[in-house]
């Protein structure tokens, strides 16, 4: 285990309201879907979980596990992780057609090009 993914849990017909709110405030949106019905909002209450970036060859991957009846975001390391190497996992954002598709610029060499 490397971290938790912390923050606000909301429901996730609130998730496009939010970062609405945030894009007109000029605030970067940082949230991670548990389930279909419930999603963790780290903007505003947040740890550095947040801040762990996509990677198409990563070194993490999270899971959903559950504690005492509450869901929880976990990363967990893949491999033996380095000081000062970069955490990174696989965001799986779900497949969008050509339009809706968001570029991937994280370098590895096995890069899908598009997080989408």
């Amino acid at each position: 285990m490397v971290i938790e993914y912390a923050g606000t849990v909301i429901r996730s017909v609130l998730t496009d309201k939010r970062e609405k709110y945030y894009d007109s405030k000029g605030i970067g949106c940082y949230m991670f879907r548990i389930d279909d019905f419930d999603v963790v909002d780290a903007t505003m209450q947040g740890n550095a979980a947040r801040f762990i970036n996509h990677s198409c060859e990563p070194n993490c991957y999270s899971r959903v596990i559950n504690v005492d009846g509450r869901k929880h975001i976990v990363i967990f390391a893949l491999r033996k992780i380095y000081r000062g190497e970069e955490l990174t996992y696989d965001y799986k954002f779900p497949i969008e057609d050509e339009d809706n598709k968001l570029h991937c610029n994280c370098g590895a060499r096995r890069c899908r090009r598009f997080l989408n």
